[in-house]
């Protein structure tokens, strides 16, 4: 039997380092929103917006701010209306990725191009958020050398 003991677990919990992310969300309080709080925890900064068209707006307005955009789709609409809002975001010339969370998601889709959203199936558990999170910031993240 062989066992594995790692030396930095602390450095690779955390898969985020300050990444500025915008969660559009029907809640009103961080603390509220497991979503927020999970990809808090996983380093990012966590900024709440509860109307679709102003979080198009700050994202087209400062592009360069933020690294992710996580949109909670149950509270707009559903799946469909996510992937419109990215159509809308792509239109407006802002290339980010973006988390998709929805309930009538049938299948979880971890996407190879980079402008496709990654969707996942809510209520999104701690797991497949954080392969969504590393699969949507792949190109972004910086590893650690050993």
């Amino acid at each position: 039997m062989q066992f594995f003991r790692q030396e930095d677990a602390e450095v690779s919990a955390i898969v985020g380092w300050g990444v500025r992310v915008m969660v559009l969300t029907p809640v009103e309080e961080a603390r509220y929103s497991k979503i927020a709080a999970r990809i808090a925890g996983l380093g990012g900064i966590v900024e709440l917006e509860n109307d679709a068209f102003t979080a198009l707006d700050t994202l087209i307005a400062d592009s360069t701010g933020f690294g992710l955009f996580v949109i909670e789709c149950d509270g707009f609409g559903g799946l469909e209306a996510g992937r419109n809002l990215v159509s809308m975001l792509h239109k407006g010339g802002v290339s980010i990725p973006v988390i998709l969370a929805a309930s009538d998601c049938g299948e979880q889709i971890f996407p190879t191009e980079n402008a496709a959203p990654v969707v996942l199936r809510a209520p999104v558990s701690a797991v497949s958020l954080r392969v969504g999170f590393e699969h949507a910031m792949r190109d972004r993240l910086v590893f650690q050398a050993a």
